[in-house]
């Protein structure tokens, strides 16, 4: 079949550009021929530009949709709609006819209520059409804040009819089995579970000529301990819970069990303990105040690497620029302390570089991942908030966290029997390959 994964936005490194690329590969191992449609020029890309995710008609309708009705009465935002989405209508519906396209794939189009007019305008293309559609939900409009509540009556209908829509040949994908069962709650929609995966069995990530100095560059010693936190810096990631952990391992008598004899890699540690953050900054100056202060209280000395760190290696003014990757091979222990994620893409990364990792067991780890028996140091799955606002879990669950963390630190026949067992587990369950089987079912028609 002719098959169009469709996005805002193609190629780039959010999450549900990099999800697409993965169905695409699994798809075309299936013999299926896949093009993109977006709202970006990228490789085998039918470019519409009303689409891209920044686009500053959108940026208005959002605005006047969600937070104030300012540009627009409610039937002028409803014409400016209904105009926009002709617009894309007609652009996809000449994709579809040209490319004889079989089934199209909205990716958060049909879910989020980003997009109206995208919304409204490729649903009517699939209408056009009589082409299939299967649905790609990565998140949904009603667990975001932003889309809580609409301004009009014209928003609220906008929402409960094409977020997803319904019809005999639209077919639904969710990432995780709690958005499942709301979906059908909510909306009476069926859909089938397609995780989020990761390619098990690309080359292992080492240390090798180009990311041999990352530590050196980014000021940390061969001595020291590196604790990585790899996502995004943003207040749901809960570093805070982090930095706690590291704060009681830095204690006087954990840092001299630390020193007694040598580490998991054979090293004597007679460095510090480092935690890394390689994600971007994306949250407000008060949160990152909060966890810069929350380390000086605490004796956690912090970097904030960002500068240098991409998805990919590149050289910039004739300075190096590190993959996450590199990142990862040169850690000794990783973090993954959010309180809300959609799936958990960092804790597949971390799966993969064979790291132990400290993990806050967030609702779709509890509902999805903890069944298959991951070993991770655990942060429990309740908490509360300071007078601050962060996040903070039983001192006792800190305490033995920091314990646990020691032997994973110490002892090399534990942490190796840990992680590899960890990576099996995540090849069985999460891999291309597990994808693939999913996808085969749901474009069998």
């Amino acid at each position: 079949m002719n098959i169009a994964l469709c996005h805002f936005r193609v190629g780039e490194t959010d999450g549900v550009s990099l999800e697409m690329e993965k169905w695409k590969i699994e798809l075309e191992k299936l013999g299926h021929k896949v093009i993109y449609i977006g709202g970006n020029a990228y490789e085998d890309t039918e470019v519409v530009d009303e689409l891209y995710y920044k686009n500053p008609l959108n940026d208005k309708i959002v605005y006047n949709a969600y937070v104030k009705l300012t540009d627009y009465t409610e039937e002028e935002l409803e014409a400016e709609v209904k105009r926009s989405a002709k617009v894309i209508e007609d652009k996809v519906t000449e994709i579809i006819k040209r490319r004889k396209i079989d089934v199209i794939v909205p990716n958060n189009i049909w879910s989020l209520g980003w997009g109206l007019p995208a919304a409204m305008g490729i649903h009517n293309a699939v209408l056009n059409t009589g082409i299939r559609a299967v649905v790609h939900n990565h998140d949904f409009y009603w667990e975001r804040e932003r889309y809580s509540k609409p301004t009009c009556s014209f928003v609220k209908r906008m929402l409960e009819v094409y977020f997803p829509p319904k019809g005999d040949k639209i077919k639904n994908a969710v990432i995780n089995s709690l958005a499942q069962k709301e979906l059908l709650d909510r909306k009476g929609v069926d859909s089938t579970i397609a995780p989020n995966v990761f390619d098990f069995e690309a080359q292992l990530w080492s240390i090798d000529d180009y990311n041999k100095d990352f530590r050196d560059t980014i000021g940390v010693k061969e001595d020291d301990i590196l604790i990585l936190q790899a996502t995004r810096v943003t207040e749901r990631k809960a570093i805070e819970l982090a930095i706690d952990t590291i704060g009681k391992l830095v204690e006087p008598e954990n840092i001299k069990l630390l020193r007694e004899g040598t580490l998991y890699n054979g090293k004597k540690f007679t460095g510090d303990i480092v935690f890394v953050m390689a994600g971007l900054i994306e949250c407000e100056d008060k949160y990152l105040e909060a966890l810069k202060d929350l380390a000086q209280r605490l004796n956690v000395k912090v970097r904030f690497v960002n500068e240098h760190i991409d998805s990919y290696r590149y050289n910039k003014d004739g300075k190096k620029i590190y993959s996450l990757w590199d990142a990862y091979v040169h850690a000794d222990f990783v973090t993954y302390p959010s309180i809300l994620e959609g799936f958990g893409n960092q804790f597949l990364e971390g799966l993969f570089a064979k790291k132990p990792m400290l993990v806050y067991e967030y609702p779709v780890y509890a509902a999805d991942l903890k069944r298959i028996g991951f070993n991770i140091v655990s942060l429990g799955d309740t908490h509360t908030l300071d007078s601050e606002g962060l996040v903070q879990v039983d001192k006792s669950i800190i305490e033995n966290a920091a314990k646990e963390i020691i032997t994973y630190l110490k002892d090399n026949e534990f942490r190796t029997d840990k992680v590899e067992e960890n990576f099996e587990k995540g090849r069985k369950y999460f891999s291309y390959e597990a994808l693939g089987e999913i996808l085969k079912e749901l474009f069998k028609y």
